[in-house]
């Protein structure tokens, strides 16, 4: 679903150009997972009127591991909750993988939730009475693939983090960092185009942190998938590509992590200059 949108929303952007300028640019556009443009969010609370968002510019692209920071009230949870289709924007545009989502009715907004963005929490949020393979699996039986799929799925997944022998678990019996890294192959399983992370390792010890932190790029990277993540966390931020902070609903710094991805992608401002 998202794929024939991109393409056509990429197509209508491209039209007039040389065949071979359209290939490029087309490609270039499908590496873009979430584009935020002009976007406002007011709340109003009694008498007060908060002004949680005010003109957000963001590009994210796939495979890219992005930190959002900022103190408490800037803005992030607001961030997270339009880019993870939970709540809309009162002014602006968001894409998602090329499909503008700005005007998504709630059960348009519900199945592509469902199919196209992963979740990762501080406090895990597992089903305490399911093993962690049907945690895994849960997320592929909301989408109605067959039973053989989802099986060969959820088994690699585990493999990938490193839990195919705990599969028959419940989530009592594991550690923090091992819960953490069921959350995360929950949130890979069905592929998602982004997945969005708030306070990952807030709960974590340093060395598990690190372990968990390593193990979203690594999966990240393998799968296409974009992280945005809101944190306060030092360890995470040296691990990321990206570090955003947002101060009163405002972008006031957006910059590479030097320390981060050993062999870059295309960084969206490439991207968005190709499209110009």
């Amino acid at each position: 679903m998202a794929g024939r949108h991109t393409t056509a929303s990429a197509a209508a952007q491209l039209a007039g150009l040389p065949a071979a300028q359209q290939v490029g640019q087309l490609a270039a556009a499908q590496r873009i997972a979430l584009r935020v443009s002009g976007v406002h969010k007011t709340y109003h609370l009694g008498a007060h009127v908060v002004q949680a968002l005010r003109g957000v510019d963001l590009t994210l692209a796939r495979g890219e591991m992005l930190a959002l920071t900022g103190p408490s009230g800037s803005g992030k949870s607001t961030l997270l909750n339009l880019a993870g289709l939970i709540d809309q924007a009162d002014a602006g545009r968001l894409e998602l993988a090329g499909r503008e989502v700005s005007s998504l009715t709630e059960s348009e907004a519900t199945l592509l939730r469902r199919d196209a963005i992963g979740f990762v929490f501080q406090a895990f949020h597992l089903v305490p009475v399911m093993t962690v393979s049907e945690n895994v699996d849960y997320p592929l039986l909301l989408a109605g693939l067959p039973a053989r799929e989802r099986r060969t799925r959820v088994g690699d997944m585990l493999a990938a983090v490193g839990l195919a022998d705990h599969a028959g678990h419940r989530p009592d019996a594991l550690s923090g960092g091992q819960r953490q890294r069921v959350a995360i192959a929950r949130a890979l399983v069905k592929r998602p185009t982004l997945v969005i992370a708030d306070e990952p390792t807030a709960s974590l010890d340093s060395v598990t942190a690190t372990q968990v932190l390593d193990l979203m790029r690594e999966q990240g990277h393998a799968h296409g998938a974009a992280f945005l993540i809101a944190t306060h966390d030092a360890r995470l931020l040296a691990r990321c590509d990206r570090s955003v902070a947002l101060h009163d609903g405002v972008i006031v710094t957006d910059e590479p992590v030097a320390a981060g991805r050993t062999t870059a992608p295309p960084q969206p401002a490439h991207l968005l200059g190709a499209l110009a």
